[in-house]
């Protein structure tokens, strides 16, 4: 006989095995997760432990390199009033080393540069202003590492940032050098004008700067693309993803405060009046695009603590010339991926000034695309393949001059 299961009592088949499975699986699951966790513990560990001591080291660094570069440069006071040439050039050259200490932090944690397009070098003694993309905090720090060995620029380059960066450690050193600290919001742009406009009459040529950075978009992409989007939709501008619409005040400013262009025989444009028979005013804008892999930008927190993996960051360039050529025709805008673009053909004028920048971004949109598809730049006109360099930094360099910062903070503390 089949014995059949009393009334309220499940069938043998249908007991409590289905939902063990799952129980089962979870177990499964949740002791891979412990095994992963244990074996990750010590590679852990050993970030925070480092994260720490690099923190601990930047710290050290900074409480020995600024205030001697205070001290410096208060005691060259008087040579600053006998020869204020010497004293900025002297001024500069410690101030590329702080940046150099900076760059070093990313160096020594496997942040690297790899650069692409025009060697810029070639420019390096004219003057210029860079026009650069912003994605994070860590594109000042990719700078002043890929500048570092190009020649004198970074000695006499002058910063346009925002004004957070005055209250930062740093912020001291960017004032005595002569950096512009500009704040961003609508109700503060033209005061802000007025005031780069002036700066840049009383500080760049006095102290002898040659290169400007400037970050056209006025914030980060990851702030600014929504409104950037809203913004572009609502007037029939380009569609960007990569970078944001920039804003032309700035840019304006400083082409008409430095390009040395004649007019009827007399030089035009801010402090243009001032220039020795050397100068020839700004002769290059240098079209920079920075792109990290994955579209992961670095920030300042991990350049500083150095608990990303190392990466490298993409730095490309493009420099239009400024410089007049009153005998020759440019070549067509299409023809050279190094385009040049004579004064006359930059449009100084606030409407078609903005129409140039924004064809600048379009292209960059454009760069980046390639670059976030292929992991490279697409090569110059004439070109089959694209060329890179990889940026180095001398380690034998950079320990002199570490060397140099704390035996000079050893010295004040002695004479102090």
């Amino acid at each position: 006989m089949t014995a059949t299961p009393r009334r309220g009592t499940p069938a043998p088949a249908l007991r409590s095995r289905p939902p063990s499975a799952p129980a089962e699986k979870d177990r499964t699951e949740s002791n891979v997760r412990m095994a992963m966790t244990l074996e990750e513990a010590p590679w852990l560990g050993w970030l925070l432990v480092k994260a720490l001591m690099r923190f601990a080291f930047m710290v050290a660094n900074n409480l020995v390199a600024i205030p001697s570069y205070i001290c410096y440069v208060i005691i060259l006071q008087p040579l600053r009033v006998l020869d204020s040439k010497r004293f900025w050039y002297i001024e500069g050259i410690m101030y590329k080393w702080l940046l150099g200490m900076v760059a070093s932090w990313g160096w020594y944690a496997g942040y690297t540069v790899m650069e692409w397009g025009e060697d810029i070098k070639a420019v390096s003694k004219d003057e210029a202003v860079m026009l650069v993309n912003h994605q994070a905090t860590g594109d000042v720090c990719t700078l002043m590492m890929c500048l570092q060995d190009k020649g004198l620029v970074v000695a006499q380059m002058m910063w346009l940032m925002d004004h957070i960066f005055k209250y930062t450690n740093f912020g001291i050193v960017s004032l005595v050098h002569g950096d512009f600290f500009i704040r961003q919001g609508r109700s503060y742009r033209d005061q802000q004008l007025l005031l780069l406009k002036k700066h840049l009459e009383n500080n760049y040529r006095s102290r002898d700067r040659k290169w400007i950075v400037l970050f056209p978009e006025g914030g980060f992409l990851r702030k600014r693309r929504e409104t950037s989007q809203a913004f572009a939709k609502k007037n029939n501008l380009p569609f960007l993803t990569n970078v944001t619409l920039p804003r032309s005040g700035a840019t304006k400013i400083i082409l008409n405060a430095l390009v040395a262009q004649q007019k009827n025989g007399s030089p035009a444009g801010g402090d243009a009046k001032e220039l020795d028979s050397k100068s020839k005013g700004l002769q290059w804008i240098i079209d920079t695009t920075i792109a990290y892999p994955k579209a992961e930008p670095i920030d300042i927190q991990t350049w500083i603590l150095g608990y990303r993996k190392p990466t490298v960051t993409h730095v490309h360039y493009r420099p239009f010339s400024l410089t007049v050529f009153p005998c020759e025709r440019p070549q067509p805008l299409a023809t050279t991926l190094q385009r040049i673009f004579p004064i006359k053909d930059v449009p100084l004028e606030t409407d078609d000034l903005t129409t140039w920048l924004y064809q600048r971004f379009v292209e960059k949109e454009d760069l980046l695309s390639h670059f976030y598809e292929t992991g490279a730049f697409p090569p110059s006109k004439g070109h089959k393949e694209a060329v890179s360099r990889e940026m180095t930094l001398s380690n034998m360099w950079i320990f002199l001059i570490q060397s140099f910062a704390f035996l000079s903070g050893y010295m004040w503390l002695l004479f102090w």
